[in-house]
């Protein structure tokens, strides 16, 4: 089967470089694009220059060619489509979809992460204040291809979210939304972490009239303490000299079977195995796994 209509993506953040959950998020997207004839895209999303490490985009970019990925077309920068983000802000604001908001992080303290609404009918000027959509009173639901059906309910669950900040840098939730829809991504594959903004993205898409993508949602790796494997934690970057048997080693942790003498292959025999033999269903449907438990 084979489906060229397939447009998947990987959009990494460089606040950082890439590490091993990274590398299974990728391996996931990478694989579910290919093995049916898909197109894979390769996104940077250089959305806070205040947290981008210096070198990260370049090191990322080294790393994913060392570790045999290949992309199709021009990497697309998010630093670069800031004129329609600031355009659709507009929009939404104008329509009353949005307003300003001048809360505080202490004002917002003890919310369980909720916003309460404190400025939703305050009217306040645009400057020196965050803009905020305003979300409905409904539950928000979809399947996801591995972790099944998750619901969420806007209003209680999180409350109307930030779609530019006072500092005017825009929103995740926002740009990701556009540019998923600007270069026609029909398939969204990322890791757990990201379950619960997918509700806020499902709105956004329907207030603004762009389509739904398939989602898939891979477990994250997680260290001893709880905690993600990411660049706040300080995880250790991916090594050039070990692409192969770390490939093998995510294409585990993502339910495959890889052959034990692929660990000592080339990179590019290592995903293509990937390619040929990839199947989600086997994916483990859990938010998490322990990266000590992973061979």
């Amino acid at each position: 089967m084979t489906s060229p209509s397939y447009i998947g993506r990987f959009a990494p953040t460089p606040s950082g470089y890439l590490h091993f959950g990274s590398l299974v998020a990728a391996v996931a997207s990478y694989l579910d694009a290919r093995a049916i004839g898909g197109r894979w895209l390769l996104r940077m999303e250089d959305l806070d220059p205040p947290r981008e490490v210096q070198g990260a985009q370049a090191a990322i970019l080294s790393t994913l060619e060392s570790y045999g990925f290949e992309w199709d077309g021009e990497m697309v920068r998010q630093s670069e489509r800031h004129a329609t983000y600031a355009e659709v802000v507009d929009w939404l604001f104008n329509q009353g979809l949005a307003y300003a908001c001048t809360c505080s992080r202490k004002q917002l303290e003890g919310n369980q992460g909720v916003y309460p609404g404190y400025c939703r009918n305050a009217q306040h000027s645009r400057q020196d204040a965050a803009i905020r959509l305003r979300v409905p009173e409904l539950e928000y639901h979809f399947v996801d291809r591995v972790q099944g059906e998750f619901r969420q309910h806007l209003g209680r669950e999180v409350g109307d979210f930030i779609i530019q900040r006072r500092d005017g840098l825009y929103a995740y939730q926002l740009a990701v939304v556009l540019d998923d829809a600007w270069q026609g991504v029909t398939d969204i594959v990322r890791g757990a972490d990201l379950l619960d903004s997918t509700p806020r993205q499902l709105y956004l898409q329907e207030l603004l009239g762009l389509p739904r993508p398939r989602y898939l949602h891979v477990p994250l790796i997680i260290q001893p303490d709880g905690h993600k494997l990411g660049k706040s934690y300080r995880s250790p970057p991916l090594p050039g000299d070990r692409a192969s048997p770390l490939l093998a080693r995510a294409l585990r942790s993502l339910g495959q079977q890889p052959p034990e003498e692929l660990s000592d292959a080339h990179p590019r025999e290592v995903l293509d195995w990937g390619i040929a033999n990839w199947d989600a269903m086997l994916i483990p449907r859990s938010r998490t796994l322990a990266e000590a438990q992973l061979r």
